[in-house]
């Protein structure tokens, strides 16, 4: 095969990845430096087009970047005014009264934002400074130089053919190199997980854990909208089945975020996670909200969960992971866009360093030892145990005593150590022939949707000529041992409907339709055999959320 020729774009910094964490860093490195050349490549159709975040934002790391943002005109204007949790049964719920949380948990002082406008917000505050974005450019090769450093990207290809043959329009892309190479992907990037295996980053730690984030924007009855209102719930309708809850934010224009997290960690492969989100609409309390609105928006992405335990070495030869491809969301407070940004401020003022003293594809230590140290690392510490507790002990057990050691961890220590977490998320499934079916109501098409009508919502679309970019390792795998094992739990996890297993002349076969992909990357984390990698289409493709 011959090799392809591509023309190569130097410049000081590469970020991948047009996020919080991504814009943060082009950010503070302009400030540091304004003659620095940072490059930021989004795979979205623009900036924001993949974002999709709860979201009750944590303003510490933006302050921290421009302590000016009011000013400046950010799209952060609805402040939390009331903080409500449940404890959901079928039929009603008991409230928990917030002196019992511990403070860490209190939302007062955050904001109700879309992280879509955010970004798009963020990216117009980077390109004043001179940083270059450049969206709809999937990056889909690591370029490595002579010492195993990674050195720069591969991005912009297109046109290739179903087969991965060049088609008649094929364009090879363009080699953009870096002293350094910042992955801020997100959540289980193909690069980030490139990279962890190449320089082996998570020996020491643990494996990282994860969540299926789902969401819906609702238009409500004016007369029910409560602008400011952040509620919580847990229980009702996961039970002991998963652990996991909901989330409901009133934001301005008499719109409300409705969301659903299932931990991945769940046993039963017959769970469906997107069914549980739509039966948890209606519960009473939900259902009651929700009469008479419409849905507007829907999206899913995968969260990290593993918190402190789970980071890996983020610092590698010639870049650094940062934001949620290091995995630092604070599971317990539902936040993480306040730790990407300050991983990216950390990250730029490693680089910074590191570029002023002549260094360049070495690895920045310093930004790993910055990332525990620092503020990243103090409000992970706090909340390291709740999901190990939460997985051992169940709901109602690690909510008892993960509190306690929150509280105990706001005075400095905690009786627990640091726990471990178990196996990995796939490791997890179990035997189908274990577990009961779940009998899941049919939606009724007001408060509930089948999955097909709401990825509609999500506006995502992938032309249908190129490679699938959900490749499998094994074609024969999800017939021959994900379906008379675990009954082909693809057909279940994944909330967009991409995996199907149809019934042919010849038997059953397994069918991908990557056009649904909305990019959340559940089937690489949650598949029982490791048989789904997840990598970019071409730069444009995927989700067109709004203002997610």
């Amino acid at each position: 095969m011959t090799a392809i020729e591509r023309e190569a774009m130097e410049y000081d910094v590469v970020i991948v990845g047009a996020g919080p964490a991504g814009l943060s860093a082009a950010i503070r490195l302009k400030q540091l430096d304004a003659d620095l050349n940072v490059v930021v490549l989004e795979k979205g159709s623009e900036v924001g087009a993949h974002i999709l975040s709860g979201a009750v934002l944590d303003t510490s790391g933006l302050s921290r970047l421009m302590p000016d943002w009011k000013a400046k005109g950010a799209p952060i204007k609805t402040e939390v005014n009331e903080d409500n949790f449940y404890f959901l049964g079928e039929a009603g719920g008991i409230r928990i009264p917030n002196f019992a949380m511990p403070p860490l948990m209190n939302n007062h002082g955050n904001y109700i934002v879309s992280m879509g406008n955010v970004c798009r917000w963020m990216a117009e505050q980077a390109e004043a400074l001179g940083v270059e974005i450049f969206p709809g450019m999937s990056c889909s090769e690591l370029v490595y130089g002579e010492n195993g450093e990674v050195k720069g990207v591969v991005a912009g290809e297109f046109g290739k053919n179903a087969d991965g043959t060049a088609g008649d329009g094929y364009e090879p892309g363009m080699e953009l190199h870096g002293k350094y190479v910042f992955l801020s992907e997100g959540v289980r990037g193909s690069l980030s997980k490139e990279v962890l295996a190449k320089y082996d980053l998570v020996k020491g730690h643990c494996s990282q854990k994860f969540g299926i984030g789902m969401k819906e924007i609702w238009e409500i009855d004016p007369a029910k909208h409560k602008e400011g209102t952040v509620t919580h719930t847990m229980g009702w309708p996961l039970g002991s089945n998963a652990g996991g809850g909901s989330f409901i934010y009133h934001l301005e224009n008499n719109q409300v975020y409705v969301g659903f997290v299932v931990h991945l960690n769940y046993k039963n492969p017959h769970l469906y996670p997107y069914m549980e989100f739509q039966r948890f609409k209606h519960h009473p309390m939900v259902a009651e909200l929700l009469k008479g609105g419409k849905r507007v928006a829907y999206g899913a992405r995968a969260i990290s969960e593993g918190g402190w335990q789970s980071i890996p070495q983020t610092a590698f030869p010639g870049g650094a992971l940062l934001g949620c491809s290091a995995g630092l969301v604070n599971v317990p407070r539902i936040k993480g866009n306040h730790n990407a940004m300050h991983s990216g401020i950390e990250a730029a003022e490693a680089a910074y360093k590191a570029i002023s003293a002549g260094r360049s594809g070495d690895t920045l230590t310093e930004y790993d030892t910055a990332l525990r140290e620092g503020v990243v690392g103090k409000d992970l510490k706090k909340v390291r145990n709740v999901k190990p507790l939460w997985s051992k002990l169940g709901l109602l057990g690690g909510l008892a005593v993960g509190g306690l050691d929150m509280w105990t961890n706001t005075l400095g220590f905690s009786f627990l150590g640091t726990l471990r977490h178990g196996k990995s998320d796939a490791a997890a499934t179990e035997e189908a022939s274990k577990h009961p079916k779940i009998d899941y109501p049919k939606p009724d098409g007001t408060l509930s949707f089948d999955r097909l009508t709401n990825v509609s919502f999500a506006m995502t679309n992938h032309e249908e000529s190129q490679p699938c970019h959900l490749r499998l390792k094994d074609q024969s795998v999800p017939i021959s041992v994900n379906l008379p094992k675990y009954d082909e739990p693809a057909q279940r996890y994944c909330p967009a409907g991409v995996y199907e297993v149809l019934e042919g002349e010849n038997g059953p076969r397994f069918q991908i339709n990557f056009q649904n992909c909305v990019h959340c990357k559940t089937c690489d984390i949650k598949d029982p055999s490791q048989n789904i990698n997840w990598t970019v289409p071409q730069g444009g493709d995927g989700p067109n959320y709004p203002n997610m």
